[in-house]
């Protein structure tokens, strides 16, 4: 059996579902007025992000936060940041985070730093798992927010979030966490958890790129980064993505628990045939892992080049986070749970869609066993290992 194209790097990006496609389009040509007019255009646009704010919200049961909309996950988490930490400068400059976040949480602090803010970077285990214990203790008289990702991008952990929120809580803390990963396949209840701010994004959940969010709970105190005509409620100005924003609520809709259980189910099967290949390990936990990631390390080899290889066949994977995938230098999130340079460069992401099937991973096994074999034949790296 063989497949003109694989697509296993959702975590990437994911497809435009037809069903958001549908519902952005009248957007584009038919809908096409800028929210903030007071005509009928205007309040035609007005009313589908408002009822695309409701939508949204309501995945996450987000009684008591606003959901303001940006355009991505990054410009939210420089938003969340950023806009807490000069907001609070009255109350500390002491800011948390982990050393496994997305680049743009990890440079975004470091250029607090450089602004004056003290940065205190927590561990994590082999798993990739942050410790509560740890946050707590690193908790200072002037910590104003702590930062830690929902599920990690490159290795799928899912981190104990509400047990975090509540030490922050406790404390007086604000708690930030990325969810652009976890957001739909992990559930969110917000009007429960003790989550001050959630980064969320449109295109890695069947959605366009270009439109993210950030929740922000009622009575943070956060300063815009964005400033102009006030749209946002003020927080985030410039003309709102309309069709944008429609589309970002319709994905939001259309991931069903069908959904998750098939791609847990896929990616177990890609686990379980991937780890009888000699020399080979899995990155991140068995439990507690995002239903859709699947990373390994093979030894001897290059992750780069079986990409290549896998490429050649027709699958599309990845050796980590896409925003950095042309780096030469190791993954931060590998080298941060205990691997080598050369470990880390043998490691490759595997990320399911909805719409995989179990054909196609067999397809892919099939295809890695021989990539994995071929590879090491040819391998410069054995013996040194």
């Amino acid at each position: 059996m063989s497949f003109e194209k694989i697509y296993l790097d959702n975590a990437a990006t994911t497809r435009v579902d037809q069903e958001v496609l549908n519902a952005m389009m009248p957007y584009f040509t038919e809908k096409f007025g800028n929210a903030s007019s007071l005509h009928s255009f205007g309040r035609e646009a007005e009313r589908a992000v408002s009822d695309a704010r409701k939508v949204i919200m309501k995945r996450a049961n987000a009684k008591r936060h606003r959901l303001i909309f940006t355009s991505g996950g990054t410009e939210s988490n420089n938003f969340a940041l950023k806009g807490v930490a000069f907001a609070n400068r009255d109350r500390g400059k002491h800011i948390i985070t982990t050393r496994i976040e997305h680049d743009c949480v990890l440079n975004s602090c470091k250029w607090l730093q450089k602004q004056g803010f003290d940065v205190t970077y927590l561990p994590v285990d082999r798993e990739g798992f942050v410790s509560p214990d740890k946050l707590q203790e690193a908790i200072r008289k002037d910590t104003i927010i702590a930062s830690v990702i929902h599920a990690n991008n490159e290795i799928g952990t899912i981190e104990p979030i509400t047990e975090i929120g509540k030490i922050c809580s406790d404390h007086g803390v604000y708690l930030h966490t990325d969810a652009c990963q976890s957001f739909t396949k992990v559930p969110l209840n917000l009007d429960k958890q003790k989550i001050d701010l959630v980064t969320i994004n449109s295109h890695k959940i069947y959605g366009p790129k270009g439109v993210g969010g950030l929740f922000i709970r009622e009575g943070v105190k956060i300063d815009p980064l964005m400033h102009g005509g006030g749209h946002e409620f003020g927080l985030r100005s410039g003309t709102d993505n309309v069709a944008g924003i429609v589309g970002f609520a319709k994905a939001a809709e259309i991931t069903k628990d069908r959904h998750i259980e098939n791609m847990a189910k896929l990616r177990d099967m890609l686990m379980d045939g991937a780890l009888r290949i000699e020399d080979s390990w899995l990155n991140g936990p068995r439990k507690d892992r995002l239903c859709n990631n699947a990373h390994f390390t093979f030894k001897y080899i290059e992750g780069e080049s079986l990409i290549i290889h896998l490429d050649l066949k027709g699958i599309s994977s990845s050796t980590g986070s896409a925003c950095s995938s042309k780096s030469l230098e190791p993954s931060h999130v590998l080298t941060a749970i205990g691997l080598k340079p050369e470990e880390a460069h043998g490691s490759v992401r595997f990320s399911l869609g909805k719409d995989n099937t179990s054909e196609e991973i067999a397809y892919t096994l099939d295809a890695l066993k021989e990539a994995v074999g071929t590879l090491r034949k040819i391998s410069p790296f054995k013996k040194r290992w």
